[in-house]
């Protein structure tokens, strides 16, 4: 039921990775190619009104809900019903698409797995193509595992595996290494298309179907496109129109103020939306980077979900998802378990389990964690709330009434920046953009599971800090000569610890300097995962 192949496929320029052929079929790039004619000039448009947007913003230093679309939040309508397979949603886990993880993450116990090729994974070659394969070999049951101790693992019954739901890269990132007449396919086209060729019509026959979560989504626009390139796929391979299901992560500042809009865009095949802390506040401090002293973020973990602007944020999304029989997902529990160290554990554990029930009270539908070990934990809270039932969008939340300014109260944080701030940014930001340079996106540091979105929050509070001529609790000021300082004595303290060799080995030189780039330069990157990519090999 395939239309016809278009004259020029994508081309592919890269070195060969094992069983490629078996994603890289003529079908499936005739297929990226005609994804990327189509859509791709509309995404560059996007793109370019995300500048402008954000000119808007440094210009006003405001945002509001928008007086055109009025009639989208006001209007009586709802998605569409939500298939069988994702109606229970209370525990969901994330993590990157190697192998290890497609076994541990489907055996977890929770209700889905997030199967990332965003922020959790390094867009190496080796890992787009390898994940596309390990999800097509789990859907197949080809898949196991066998780890350095030599303990196998294999996958559950399949009446017990979670729910696969699939993040493709943002709408920023381009592939290098798939083409098309010269130009390079956006990376989210790459993911969502070599996926779902693979693998629509092989969930249906499972019983379940394509569903996907999408990534740093800054308007309803944003979500339009979406909604065109599944009516496109589906109509391509001959699946029924709305088959597939989108869950949007409300990661950026300006979504927030669209949560309405976004969900009709996608109304026919829309499941929910998510609540994305660290993206948020890097959005909301990329956005408002030079909008004074009140939009200063404290320390990163000194903003909790509990700060009144963040309370505002996820409430408004409880609000909106059940107004419109939308799924509410709650954010990440990044802690990993550390079973030598009870009491530590105990205390984190204790926080993850008052985190859980805060968003199982407010009436979110269910919540992410990192590690499998937190899924009896989160599922406990969810369960203490919903009982039997599979979600609880009865709930409307008619209580809530957020207004525009309310989500921009960042100054209603008592919390201020410390010196010891500034030194896990920049201990954070090198570590991971150190292990993402040799192709890991998930990595654990200081107890924490943390991806791309850390990294963009460390190097945004270092940036912010140093331009807006932040005062310490030590009383010094955030200056460039200090920042370099700290790398420095973090840099030393890594290579005495690690040994000449080890250090050697890795891309700590390079890791240390990118940070430094992406945090001094008077020019704000708009991602670092954009001169990240060109130091990838």
């Amino acid at each position: 039921m395939s239309a016809p192949a278009p004259s020029q496929p994508a081309r592919v320029d890269a070195e060969h990775v094992a069983r490629q052929e078996e994603v890289l079929t003529d079908e499936a790039l005739a297929f990226v190619a005609e994804l990327h004619r189509r859509f791709t000039p509309r995404r560059d448009a996007l793109l370019a009104a995300r500048a402008e947007r954000r000119a808007e913003i440094a210009r006003t230093t405001t945002l509001d809900f928008l007086p055109e679309t009025a009639h989208v939040r006001e209007g009586d309508w709802r998605v569409a019903d939500c298939p069988a397979a994702l109606q229970d949603r209370r525990v969901e886990i994330t993590g990157p698409t190697d192998r290890k993880m497609t076994v541990n993450a489907l055996n977890s116990g929770a209700r889905v797995w997030l199967a990332d090729f965003e922020d959790a994974s390094a867009p190496t070659w080796e890992n787009v193509i390898g994940g596309q394969l390990n999800l097509t070999d789990a859907y197949e049951r080809r898949i196991d595992f066998t780890d350095e101790r030599g303990k196998a693992y294999a996958l559950r019954p399949a009446e017990e595996l979670a729910t696969v739901v699939m993040r493709p890269r943002g709408w920023h990132l381009d592939e290098r290494h798939l083409t098309v007449e010269g130009r390079p396919v956006p990376g989210a086209l790459v993911d969502f298309g070599l996926y779902f060729l693979r693998n629509a019509q092989r969930l249906l026959d499972l019983g379940k179907g394509p569903y996907f979560y999408l990534p740093k989504t800054e308007s309803h626009l944003e979500a339009r496109l979406w909604n065109e390139v599944f009516v496109f796929a589906q109509d391509w391979c001959g699946i029924p129109q709305g088959t597939v299901r989108a869950t949007v992560l409300i990661e950026t500042i300006t979504a927030a103020y669209e949560m309405d809009e976004i969900l009709y865009e996608l109304r026919d095949h829309a499941s929910g939306l998510n609540a994305g802390r660290w993206d948020y506040l890097f959005s909301l401090v990329k956005n408002f980077r030079d909008g004074g002293e009140r939009f200063v973020l404290p320390d990163r973990n000194a903003v909790t979900m509990t700060a009144p602007f963040m309370r505002a944020y996820t409430e408004l999304l409880v609000r909106t998802c059940h107004k419109r029989g939308a799924h509410a997902i709650g954010g990440m529990a990044a802690f990993i378990p550390n079973r030598r160290d009870p009491e530590a554990n105990e205390k984190a554990l204790e926080k993850v389990r008052s985190d859980k029930d805060r968003e199982a009270g407010d009436g979110f539908d269910g919540s992410w964690v990192a590690h499998p070990d937190l899924v009896p934990v989160a599922q406990t809270s969810f369960d203490a709330v919903l009982g039997d039932r599979p979600h609880q969008k009865d709930r409307l939340r008619e209580d809530v009434d957020v207004k525009a300014a309310d989500l921009l109260a960042v100054d209603s944080l008592e919390a201020r920046p410390t010196r010891e701030g500034l030194r896990n940014a920049v201990q954070v930001g090198t570590r991971y953009i150190e292990a993402w340079l040799r192709g890991l996106g998930a990595v654990a540091i200081f107890g924490l599971m943390e991806d791309a979105a850390t990294a963009e929050i460390s190097r945004s509070q270092i940036w912010q800090w140093v331009n807006a001529g932040v005062v310490l609790d030590t009383g010094e000021r955030v200056t460039p000569e200090l920042v370099r300082e700290i790398a420095a004595e973090d840099l030393a303290a890594i290579r005495d610890e690690a040994g000449e060799e080890a250090f050697a080995a890795g891309r700590w030189q390079q890791a240390h300097d990118l940070l430094l780039r992406v945090s001094l330069d008077e020019d704000y990157a708009a991602f670092l995962t954009l001169p990240a990519y060109e130091l990838l090999d």
